[in-house]
């Protein structure tokens, strides 16, 4: 088991350093460990894996291997779970507790599928689910295990802050307030007097979230809303040093990813490896390098193609902070209390839930369609799905 980390010490700390913590958000198909480990590397202080499904990870094996992997360095981090079901959230959690330092529920995810199932922002509307989910963590698990809800602003102010002030009468350590509501796009600009207003309301740290696409960027939302927190998505996949103050992708930061791909090449996905530096190099290549980097298809091809069109010198000498990886033992009358069928539809294994996670069964030909324009896309609520199941 790890040793934990206290959440709200970490809050205090940084802040008494460096004014705000910096925050790597929960990015479906990207928040995965090996992109946790690099942008620790620049400055991030906490992360998150991407959102799980508590009611698949508790029923099947393969979402589990699929969905959380871990290392004995990756840490502070978060687990962000998707649930309506008070009994999946504590099992799910259970499972989680020996190598995170906390849960969050996600109450942001604005999707179709996540809204019909009663996920993500469903649950704003129904705020007495969401009490029971968190009063379920506090009842079931030890104090020293965070708990927070990640959730988008409400079109009536009066009842996010009310929402919020009543999350914090709960009992969770932190909140996370993206400053759009459910219905606006990510193209939307944020409200940050709304974040200023629910940063206002409570004691507890509130993380914002929402069009940082630079450390300038962070450092003014910080300034107009007093938060404690401030993360990133869309802007740190495409420069994962971006606490760092880079304004684009460093050449040292792309040899590290290189570099961790090949020390543990058996624990990434080409999709995966290929998928970030096709983020990380929008800002570097030309159209014309885009169209051929884009279309590669082997570890190999990408690696000849960085070698010979990025000037990354031979004697770059990189000194990163990764671990071995953790085998995770999950506890077996967790998992044996759980039907092997879905309890929304009844389909084995919940196939129909989990294949939303395999990114292994696409073979990464919807990334080079939506490329060019990702800006319209928030990979931390989710929209990725609809553009790929």
């Amino acid at each position: 088991m790890k040793a934990k980390i206290n959440i709200s010490e970490l809050f205090s700390d940084v802040q008494a350093s460096q004014g705000y913590v910096n925050v790597c958000a929960p990015m479906v198909r990207y928040s995965k460990v090996q992109f946790r480990t690099l942008v620790k590397n620049y400055n991030v202080d906490l992360t998150f894996t991407p959102m799980i499904l508590a009611d698949s990870f508790c029923q099947n094996a393969n979402a589990r291997s699929n969905e959380f992997s871990t290392t004995e360095s990756d840490s502070p981090l978060i687990v962000q779970f998707a649930s309506n079901n008070v009994n999946d959230f504590v099992d799910a959690s259970k499972l989680v507790y020996p190598y995170a330092d906390g849960v969050d529920l996600n109450c942001g995810c604005p999707q179709r599928w996540a809204m019909k199932d009663g996920y993500g922002c469903a649950l704003l509307y129904k705020p007495e689910v969401v009490y029971e989910l968190v009063k379920g963590i506090k009842n079931n698990l030890p104090t020293n295990f965070s708990i927070s809800v990640k959730l988008r602003i409400l079109d009536d102010l009066k009842r996010t802050v009310e929402l919020c002030q009543q999350l914090e009468k709960s009992g969770i350590n932190f909140l996370t307030v993206h400053g759009r509501t459910p219905s606006q796009k990510n193209s939307d600009s944020i409200d940050t007097n709304a974040l200023k207003t629910v940063c206002e309301s409570v004691k507890i740290p509130v993380i914002a979230n929402g069009g940082i696409k630079t450390l300038e960027d962070a450092d003014n939302l910080h300034n107009i809303t007093n938060c404690r927190g401030v993360m990133a998505a869309n802007g740190i996949l495409v420069n994962p040093a971006l606490f760092s103050g880079a304004k684009t992708t460093p050449m040292s930061c792309v040899k590290l990813w290189m570099d961790m791909k090949n020390r543990h090449q058996n624990k990434i996905t080409f999709q995966c490896y290929h998928h970030h530096l096709v983020f990380m190099l929008d800002k570097v290549l030309t159209r014309q390098q885009k169209q051929v980097f884009n279309h590669l298809c082997t570890f190999k091809s990408v690696d000849e193609f960085i070698t010979t069109n990025l000037m990354i010198p031979s004697d770059f000498n990189i000194h990163y902070n990764i671990d071995n990886f953790v085998t995770c033992d999950y506890a077996d009358e967790i998992t044996m209390k759980h039907s092997s069928k879905c309890r929304s539809c009844g389909r084995s294994i919940c196939y129909c839930i989990c294949t939303k996670y395999d990114y292994d069964l696409n073979n990464g030909s919807f990334f080079t369609s939506y490329v060019q324009n990702f800006d319209h896309l928030d990979y931390m609520d989710c929209n990725i799905f609809e553009e790929t199941i």
